[in-house]
């Protein structure tokens, strides 16, 4: 039913509100933003701000948070991670793949993410062969999303090869492997089942310019005309060595050359970049998707912030390999990233006297919506009600107002300082626990513990 909640402090998309009234619909949409008190609301203590699109995840790679980080070797860096991984997902199971994908999807929620963009590429069994229902996997993904509330964007992964020039895939590769019929077969049948799912959008994703042929980007292109892009680009430097000597090109630059890039696309980590690759970005409108915790785990290196965002360019936040799951934990990697490189502080900060938290939380709020193709990362009519609240009596928030809340919550708080969070509306975290919490830990737990022996 249609519910109004009054919040202490509320960061409307008009700004704060102080108290904040916010109506909503039983499709959980927001219908009234009002500064005024309502005698009829259920009042809340704290400061509502929105919940944080999470543009980026690899739901799987939750459950292998904490097993590569052993030193030696000949290499030590994102590609002998890379194996392990591949090594890693040889034995789960769909089951596993939901039990992994719902756990990690209650801490998104617990830690301020309300929608997230899901890069899908394990398609298919251990030994490559296609399920009887191809959409057995992303089936399990949809379930973990319905079972915690949390707004999907499915991103199903086209993946061909082993790399650039037609090379034949690596044998930990053969459960991503699709060709362009039954990719376009998976997406389409995937779309049409979204349309009547709520808070559930579909698009497609290119794995990297390196595991898909151009021709097969562009067949792809042409019959799959609606939802999002991505891709991930320019990660690795050994990627644009290789994009160089098979194009003579760089990534981020032949992408530019061979195709029409807007806001449709988002462009996964797009970390080395020259100036002119970083200007095509800003003016194309596509969102830079920067997962900073993962970029400082994989020791990928830094994204360019300031000279995209003095070219207006556009960009949101992902948990990717979700070693790290909390909003404000990927916001302030991302500043304190380009603090120790430029050794100034307030990078991001949109002008004087302005907060950095702010500008940055903003930002990623807008880029999020977008890459997603979903109405959320604002408080406003038409948009759905994704609301994280801030425990205002928490000590570290004691006396702050404003965007202090947020600069506090970001750079001093982080997910402790989380106390409830409505996912379109409804509230699935209620005083720092989820709904469903117990049951889906305790099947998570059995998983992970069979998985490994």
């Amino acid at each position: 039913m249609p519910q109004t909640y009054q919040f202490d402090h509320l960061l409307s998309a008009g700004g704060w509100l102080s108290p904040g009234c916010v109506s909503v619909d039983d499709g959980g949409i927001i219908t009234a933003i009002s500064k005024d008190p309502d005698s009829n609301a259920e009042k809340l203590s704290g400061a509502c701000i929105p919940g944080m699109p999470n543009l980026h995840s690899h739901a799987f790679q939750r459950a292998l948070a904490g097993l590569t980080e052993i030193g030696g070797g000949a290499e030590n860096n994102f590609w002998s991670w890379q194996k392990v991984m591949y090594e890693f997902l040889t034995i789960l199971t769909p089951e596993d793949v939901e039990a992994i994908a719902a756990q990690l999807y209650v801490e998104m929620l617990k830690g301020g993410y309300t929608s997230v963009g899901e890069f899908h590429y394990l398609h298919h069994g251990p030994s490559g062969t296609a399920y009887d229902d191809p959409t057995e996997m992303s089936n399990r993904i949809f379930s973990a999303a319905r079972q915690t509330g949390i707004a999907l964007s499915h991103l199903p992964v086209l993946y061909t090869q082993g790399g650039f020039g037609d090379q034949p895939p690596l044998n930990g590769q053969k459960r991503f492997l699709h060709d362009i019929d039954s990719f376009v077969r998976l997406v389409s049948e995937l779309q049409t089942r979204c349309r009547s799912l709520p808070c559930t959008e579909t698009g497609m994703a290119f794995h990297s310019l390196r595991a898909v042929s151009p021709a097969m980007m562009t067949e792809a292109l042409d019959i799959i005309t609606e939802g999002p892009v991505h891709i991930h680009i320019a990660e690795q430097m050994r990627e644009v060595t290789q994009c160089l000597e098979w194009s003579r090109q760089r990534p981020v630059e032949w992408l530019f050359d061979t195709h029409h890039i807007d806001n449709r696309w988002c462009l996964v980590h797009a970390t080395h970049m020259t100036k002119e690759e970083t200007a095509s970005i800003a003016k194309s409108g596509a969102v830079a998707g920067l997962c900073p915790s993962t970029e400082a785990n994989l020791g990928d290196g830094l994204f360019p912030l300031p000279g995209h965002l003095e070219q207006g360019g556009s960009f949101g936040l992902g948990s990717d390999s979700n070693t790290s799951v909390d909003a404000a934990d990927e916001i302030r990697l991302l500043e304190y990233g380009q603090r120790l490189h430029l050794q100034q502080r307030n990078i991001a900060a949109a002008g004087d006297g302005l907060s950095t938290g702010a500008s940055l939380f903003q930002a990623a709020l807008r880029g999020g919506a977008t890459a997603l193709a979903q109405p959320v990362g604002s408080l406003r009519i038409g948009r759905q009600a994704d609301m994280v609240l801030l425990d205002t009596d928490h000590p570290v928030l004691a006396g702050r107002s404003g965007d202090a809340i947020l600069d506090t919550w970001i750079f001093a708080g982080g997910r402790a300082v989380i106390k409830d969070v409505f996912a379109a509306g409804r509230r699935v975290v209620r005083d720092g626990r989820h709904a469903e919490e117990d049951r889906i830990a305790d099947t998570y737990r059995q998983t992970v513990r069979r998985l490994s022996h």
